[in-house]
């Protein structure tokens, strides 16, 4: 194996793991290589990370390797832990969300036959974070809301619009749309959320 080939294989390993990749698992997925050979491509990309004044280096851990920041940076990189972080979207409500995207304007009663579990508290976890809106009351026995998503739902999933969302497979809602459906890194660039506005009845 070419030794720049052997130095993007480890570094990739490296990039991808939460914890110290440790010697033992790296000699198993690079079995061509010897453990001198391994080190010695450590050494390598952390001489090339210095060089460039890259912000992160290969450090020894636990008994493996492990990428991490420089410490001079260690001021800048405790500022951004400590800010607070967005409220997480629990899967029941990515869930909803989802069901809303494709299918609005959908009232709350059309939501939970696809869902088949009462939706109160997904609906007003959405619309705390403004995904989704009222969007109107369907002409229907007792006018019931219709729900639909908003400028800030389009924003925080990088769409452009509700046009640009994954395209829907012919089957049953409940068996086409997926969380990974909404994954912002599948999704189009993102447009200034005044752009555009949906979820019209």
């Amino acid at each position: 194996m070419e030794p720049a080939q052997a130095k993007r294989i480890i570094e990739a390993l490296l990039f991808i793991s939460s914890q110290p990749f440790t010697f033992k698992r790296l000699t198993q997925v690079l079995p061509d290589l010897s453990g001198s050979d391994i080190r010695a491509h450590v050494q390598a990309l952390n001489d090339e990370y210095a060089a460039a004044h890259r912000a992160f280096a290969v450090q020894e851990v636990a008994g493996g390797y492990q990428l991490v920041t420089d410490k001079a940076l260690a001021a800048w990189v405790k500022k951004a832990l400590q800010m607070p972080k967005p409220d997480a979207v629990s899967t029941a409500s990515l869930e909803t969300l989802a069901i809303i995207a494709y299918r609005q304007p959908i009232t709350k009663a059309e939501v939970e036959a696809i869902r088949g579990v009462d939706i109160s508290a997904s609906l007003d976890s959405l619309t705390e974070k403004k995904f989704i809106k009222i969007a109107g009351r369907k002409d229907s026995p007792g006018r019931p809301f219709l729900y639909g998503t908003t400028p800030e739902f389009l924003r925080h999933f990088g769409l452009k619009s509700v046009e640009a969302l994954p395209p829907m497979a012919p089957v049953s809602v409940s068996e086409a749309i997926t969380i990974q459906d909404l994954k912002p890194a599948e999704l189009p660039p993102p447009v200034p959320a005044t752009a555009v506005e949906v979820g019209q009845p």
